[in-house]
């Protein structure tokens, strides 16, 4: 009951919408990405249930949290299921596996990092924000083209173009946070200055005008990297670019 309370909440589909993108962009096997992508859907799936314990967020999705309804230890074992089934998924292809695992070395010292030091500048939370946000969606991008045997040329260059879309959109959820409505949302707004989060907002001391236009910054460079790649479907780049523009300007 648990685990199905996580993954029928409802959210974005961002991660595996661009695993199966990816891979079509590169004329590959969309049955392979989408298992991929439902994967890595569970391993961000399962992230957000810790993540909601640590920041006490008690709401997810416009649905109470896992440890909200549930308590904090039928949280962590639904984690743990997640993750399970998702590494099943993954589990036949060496470099699927390979480029999930860095993102989850990632995304658990972004999380260590933040419990035990604060960044103090724009490039630290920058840094912050690729670990915790980058990786997930860097891994996202891999599986995609690893799904379409891509070479590892391509496999970095949609890494990159989907870490700093990760970027960006973390730099808008900043600014959503000081500007949203918490009903518009469907999550609690004002969090980070509550539990003394980074915020690029707070951080850089910006307006919320200046941190989205570093989060616009940080799209163009995943546009660029998009660029440099090979692809043999115009229809799937183009959605991607349309992502990597739409992050910046999203309401929810």
């Amino acid at each position: 009951e648990e685990v199905r309370h996580v993954v029928l909440s409802g959210g974005k589909r961002v991660r595996p919408t661009v695993t199966v993108l990816v891979c079509e962009a590169l004329g590959g096997d969309v049955d392979t990405a989408v298992e991929f992508a439902v994967g890595i859907e569970l391993v961000h799936s399962a992230s957000l249930v810790v993540d909601d314990i640590i920041d006490r967020s008690e709401l997810r999705r416009g649905t109470p949290s896992a440890w909200a309804e549930y308590g904090h230890g039928p949280a962590i074992v639904a984690s743990d299921g997640l993750l399970g089934e998702a590494f099943g998924l993954f589990s036949t292809n060496e470099r699927a596996m390979q480029a999930v695992s860095e993102s989850m070395v990632e995304l658990g010292e972004g999380e260590a990092t933040e419990l035990v030091a604060q960044p103090t500048s724009e490039e630290e939370y920058v840094e912050l924000a690729r670990r915790k946000t980058g990786a997930l969606f860097r891994a996202a991008a891999e599986l995609g083209a690893i799904a379409a045997d891509a070479d590892a040329y391509t496999v970095e260059n949609f890494g990159t173009y989907a870490e700093k879309v990760g970027v960006a959109f973390q730099m808008r959820d900043d600014v959503l946070d000081a500007t949203a409505d918490s009903d518009d949302l469907g999550k609690p707004t004002g969090h980070d200055a509550e539990m003394e989060r980074p915020s690029l907002v707070q951080v850089g001391d910006l307006t919320p005008e200046e941190a989205n236009e570093r989060a616009r910054e940080q799209s163009q460079v995943a546009l660029d990297a998009l660029e440099a790649v090979d692809a043999d479907s115009s229809k799937a780049m183009d959605y991607l670019r349309d992502l990597a523009e739409f992050v910046v300007v999203r309401e929810r």
